[in-house]
């Protein structure tokens, strides 16, 4: 079922959303509060925006064009619906589009700062693989995968531009692997914890192409209290 809801509570903000697909969750919360902005970026691409709940938030951060690329067309379709609603359309721009075919086609080094809220799981005999297809695509990597997004990232990030990304704590030496082969010097790394003594399930991180070598790790990040409720940190990327 579509329903529309207010963007958290960015103000003034609303978002499309089926019930029946893959709704936005904190870790796309998190990936634009995350990401290195500042007023020298022109472009910006998010690969797999499903319904544009990044790049809406994006758009209160930054006067940065941006461009989403979403390869399922009922979350297109819901993208394109969202950023009609909120009047973006001359700042956000979605693509319905295979990432891999967007970027073959690209010319190179085009945009300052690539996003991405990727399928998180490897895809082996022994996956548990939802009965939609929607969210299956949404959760495993069987359109996209970690070597895709650092070879498109490598060729669509113009010199000293920055991927960001969320993911999995059990990622992390994967992520950093393919970063570097690619000419993707990571840069700034924050765990997220759901709890104080709980260990780590979100992973965000930041690399630069061409950049020098130099990790700095961000002090914990903790997302819920004691009681279940988030905490004073998330609530403030809730408000904008």
């Amino acid at each position: 079922m579509e329903v529309i809801n207010y963007l958290l509570e960015y103000k003034d903000l609303k978002i499309y959303q089926n019930t029946d697909m893959f709704n936005f969750s904190l870790d796309s919360v998190l990936l634009p509060n995350f990401v290195t902005l500042n007023k020298n970026i022109k472009n910006i691409l998010d690969i797999g925006c499903g319904n544009a709940v990044i790049p809406l938030i994006l758009s209160t951060k930054t006067d940065a064009k941006i461009t989403g690329v979403e390869i399922q067309k009922e979350s297109y379709d819901l993208a394109i619906k969202s950023v009609k609603h909120n009047e973006l359309e001359n700042q956000i721009d979605i693509i319905n589009e295979d990432i891999n075919i967007y970027a073959e086609n690209k010319e190179t080094e085009i945009f300052d700062v690539i996003t991405c809220n990727p399928p998180f799981f490897k895809v082996n005999p022994d996956s548990k693989l939802n009965e939609k297809e929607a969210k299956t695509i949404a959760r495993h990597e069987i359109k996209l995968n970690l070597e895709q997004i650092m070879k498109i990232s490598r060729k669509l990030l113009k010199n000293k531009g920055c991927l960001a990304i969320v993911h999995r704590p059990e990622r992390f030496m994967d992520i950093v692997t393919e970063m570097k082969k690619n000419g993707i010097e990571p840069k700034k790394v924050r765990f997220v914890y759901p709890g104080i003594e709980k260990e780590a399930n979100i992973l965000l991180i930041e690399g630069v192409k061409n950049g020098k070598p130099g990790l700095k790790i961000l002090s914990p990040l903790y997302s819920h209290e004691e009681n279940g409720d988030y905490t004073e940190q998330i609530q403030k990327y809730f408000k904008g």
